[in-house]
């Protein structure tokens, strides 16, 4: 099946340089310069990932983010925020409103269409896959097994939790204390700088085969696991 990409975009020019790109790469995509013209166009057509502006006519794309994954029938959708806003607090607002990634303009084709390639990886994955696979990395989620390359990996059991919890929440950025919570428990009482101990453990070990670029430092909000690479 052809991946279906909706482009939600009020600048003309801008919808049709994503249009020729994502037709270059073989995708469908559906055009919409505002909220209601967006959601007329999923009455017919379901898309696979949605680029979303942020400043649109009428409700924002922030609001219209919230509203698709409050709904059922959409919430599974993934979202790409496209937006001149690179402020810190801008991304994190976008990020919290469902985002699952934010670029901001101006932006290279070829980064965005990375980033579509990135989520639909993720959305085409099965529900709670055994093997996890990218470039040289492989971690076996059941057996608790990483290799490199081929090259076993040892980790500490809570090394391998963290690197559970990236690979299976890849592209999305998390503060120390969200990663305290998920992978050490929120009724732990543990320093946020111990986060920074592990994630330096990982880099280590990854480094000699070119897998510690995945574990990317995001300045003043947290880490994140990508697989693409700036």
């Amino acid at each position: 099946m052809i991946p279906k990409v909706l482009i939600v975009e009020d600048e003309p020019a801008i919808r049709q340089m994503l249009g020729f790109a994502l037709a270059a790469e073989g995708y469908n995509f559906l055009e919409a310069g505002d909220v209601e013209a967006a959601q007329n166009a999923m009455k017919y057509l379901m898309p696979d990932v949605i680029l979303l502006d942020w400043m649109l006519p009428g409700l924002s794309g922030v609001d219209f983010a919230r509203r698709l994954k409050r709904d059922p029938d959409t919430a599974d959708i993934p979202i790409i925020m496209l937006t001149a806003r690179g402020e810190e607090n801008d991304k994190v607002r976008g990020l919290d409103s469902g985002a699952d990634d934010y670029i901001t303009k101006p932006f290279s084709t070829r980064e965005l269409l990375a980033r579509v390639r990135a989520v639909m990886r993720r959305t085409q994955q099965p529900p709670n896959p055994e093997i996890f696979t990218e470039g040289p990395l492989t971690v076996d989620l059941q057996s608790s097994r990483v290799t490199c390359s081929g090259t076993p990996i040892n980790l500490s059991p809570t090394e391998f939790r963290l690197l559970h919890f990236f690979v299976t929440h890849a592209e999305r950025v998390y503060s120390r204390s969200q990663l305290l919570d998920a992978v050490w428990g929120a009724n732990a009482y543990i320093e946020e700088r111990t986060v920074d101990v592990h994630i330096r453990r990982l880099r280590k070990l990854f480094e000699p085969y070119d897998c510690d670029v995945y574990i990317q430092t995001v300045r003043g909000m947290g880490y994140r696991f990508s697989t693409i690479v700036d």
